[in-house]
């Protein structure tokens, strides 16, 4: 059978931001479960595991009295049809009584009637991990080359097999993608992108979409990125603009490659002989005038969560990490060569004789700081960190904006289901003298390595609460082969037709110029299709955990201005500008809609989706 991927996006390859976790030459790469568990894997999943281990656990016959199976396979009607491979497993199942695990489903439940409840997530220290009482063998994760030690540890603690081999998993974590591959996930399956984040993830889709905003908005609204120039296409332009302001060779530039990742091939020049002319590069105007503390100079990572781009949801994380260069700062051109002056890249300074680890996550020392505790000692130099987070908050939700529209389109054509993508953005950020905050990038595979207990306190409970704000579902085999399980996914809540009343509601809405105009009006009859969209955002923000959800909110209206008009949008809009003080009131509504099964009211699937 042909492929349906269009042969234009056949170089999406070359777009992936390379900022990956790549410690898994480590001993603590492989998953590495404890003996007693290795009865219940399936003997072709045992090619997966080391010899001593197959050695060890494959004489399953002799774990089952003759009386034991018989009694089991009375009280469990689904193993009736099970193949003998399979039963053997439900029967090391429901042999997991005792022990120092917890014995049950992690269940979170909806908000609403006739809504699945979701997966509940683990933390990675847990120290009682969740065992799941029969069907373990449908908990599968696809472990990647660049699946992080806690998020392994995140999903062991949840419940989990991890495997590598298997198309049945619910989830993974790995690399982005070419656009057209999302295409061949199942409706269950949920992977940690969206399709066609390189136009915020590469450097040069970056500056190329902020342009496009600079262009039509001015740099008042979209200057918050330092002047840039991609070569070898603007090189003539580059030129003309060195020479007109770098006449004397004071002013200096940072050179990168447009899709490279920890510092790898970052330099700063203030010399046209320094820049290599035929190589794809992006220059951007370096900052000589940042904000200091002890003398040195720093970046902020902030951990930035979207959940759906249409409507656009936003998640910020409250810590991130502050990240500092190990030698002291200086203006000297002389200085220019040295890294550990100018660079704050972990992966750089981790390498200097001057770098000094912190330990403490709760500590103001060394190289790496958390942005709490940096909020703190702003705090007490006089600065008023309430405004400066809340201009990060806006620089966080405009970067996100400027590849909205490329973004929206990729999803439209490469999504089947609107279940399968969220997606984990590092966003780098740099505060000049005046506190000023600046773009430098945005990493759509941000490293969570977590070696040091100061990692760990960020990253550790961060995964744990994207997993949930994720949604999980548990998936249809399971009530397909358990007797007792839990709902599981329902396909109806994820569809994306509208019924002809919906299309109608839609055209209608988008039509209006004026927010006044649909303020109102398009709240006064909700449809499936918003209910479903309502209840699945009200239910994220019940399990946002410490996660502040930036976008939108009752106040964020005057950013849909800088975005093509979109229904989703305007009716989250009018939500949050009626129920946001009211939670509860919307939450009621919702329910009583639920209830009557309205949200499971749906239009029949096109030949395409079928």
């Amino acid at each position: 059978m042909k492929s349906l991927s269009p042969k234009k996006y056949t170089r999406s390859q070359e777009y992936e931001n390379m900022d990956l976790e790549l410690d898994y030459n480590t001993k603590d790469f492989w998953y590495e479960a404890p003996k007693e568990n290795f009865r219940h894997i399936r003997s072709n999943q045992l090619c997966e595991l080391p010899t001593s281990y197959i050695t060890n656990n494959c004489q399953t016959s002799k774990l089952f009295p003759t009386e034991y199976v018989e009694k089991n396979v009375r009280n469990y009607e689904p193993a009736l049809k099970m193949k003998q491979e399979d039963l053997i497993e439900v029967l090391n199942e429901n042999m997991l009584i005792g022990g120092g695990d917890t014995l049950g489903w992690p269940v979170r439940p909806s908000l609403f009637p006739h809504i699945p409840p979701y997966i509940r997530f683990s933390t990675y220290d847990a120290e009682v991990p969740v065992r799941v009482p029969a069907g373990r063998r449908l908990f599968k994760w696809k472990l990647s080359t660049i699946t992080p030690i806690v998020v392994r540890k995140t999903l062991a603690n949840s419940g989990f097999v991890m495997v590598r081999k298997s198309n049945q998993w619910l989830g993974t974590w790995g690399k982005h993608m070419k656009s057209p591959i999302f295409k061949t996930l199942k409706e269950t399956q949920k992977l940690n992108h969206f399709p066609g984040t390189f136009q915020l993830g590469r450097k040069d889709r970056l500056w190329r979409n902020f342009q496009r905003l600079i262009n039509k908005f001015g740099h008042k609204e979209f200057g918050f990125i330092p002047q840039t120039f991609i070569l070898p296409q603007e090189l003539k332009i580059l030129k003309h603009n060195w020479e007109y302001k770098n006449g004397n060779g004071s002013d200096a530039w940072i050179i990168k490659p447009p899709a490279s990742a920890r510092g790898v091939g970052i330099k700063v020049i203030n010399k046209w002989s320094h820049l290599p002319k035929k190589t794809s590069l992006v220059v951007q105007k370096y900052i000589s005038n940042p904000y200091l503390i002890n003398g040195s100079k720093f970046d902020l990572r902030l951990y930035v969560l979207v959940t759906s781009f249409n409507p656009l949801r936003i998640y910020l994380y409250p810590d991130g990490l502050a990240r500092f260069a190990s030698a002291k700062y200086s203006e000297d051109v002389k200085d220019l060569k040295d890294r550990y002056v100018h660079l704050t890249n972990y992966s750089i300074n981790k390498l200097s004789s001057q770098y000094t680890a912190n330990e403490d996550a709760n500590a103001c020392q060394g190289h790496k700081w958390t942005i709490t505790k940096l909020l703190e000692y702003l705090g007490k130099q006089g600065v008023d960190t309430k405004v400066l987070w809340r201009n990060l908050q806006q620089l966080v939700i405009k970067t996100i904006i400027t590849g909205e529209a490329p973004i929206h389109q990729l999803c439209e054509e490469n999504m089947l289901s609107r279940y399968n993508c969220y997606e984990l953005f590092g966003v780098d950020i740099l505060l000049d003298e005046n506190l000023k905050p600046w773009l430098l990038e945005v990493n759509i595979s941000p490293s969570l390595h977590s070696s040091s207990p100061l990692d760990a306190h960020v990253k550790g409970p961060m995964v744990q609460m994207l997993f949930d704000l994720a949604q999980f579902h548990f998936p249809p085999r399971l009530s397909q082969t358990v007797r007792q399980s839990p709902q599981c996914y329902e396909p109806k809540l994820y569809t994306t037709t509208l019924t002809k009343k919906e299309r109608e509601k839609h055209n209608l809405f988008v039509q209006y110029e004026s927010r006044q105009d649909y303020l109102d009006d398009v709240l006064l009859e909700l449809t499936g299709d918003d209910v479903r969209k309502l209840t699945q955002a009200e239910d994220e923000l019940a399990a946002k955990g410490r996660f502040e959800r930036i976008f939108p909110t009752s106040q964020t209206h005057k950013y849909l201005n800088f975005m093509e008009v979109r229904y989703y949008n305007r009716l989250f809009d009018a939500w949050e500008a009626k129920y946001e003080k009211n939670r509860q009131a919307g939450v009621g509504r919702l329910r009583a809609l639920c209830a009557e099964k309205v949200h499971l009211k749906v239009a029949p699937p096109t030949p395409l989706n079928k």
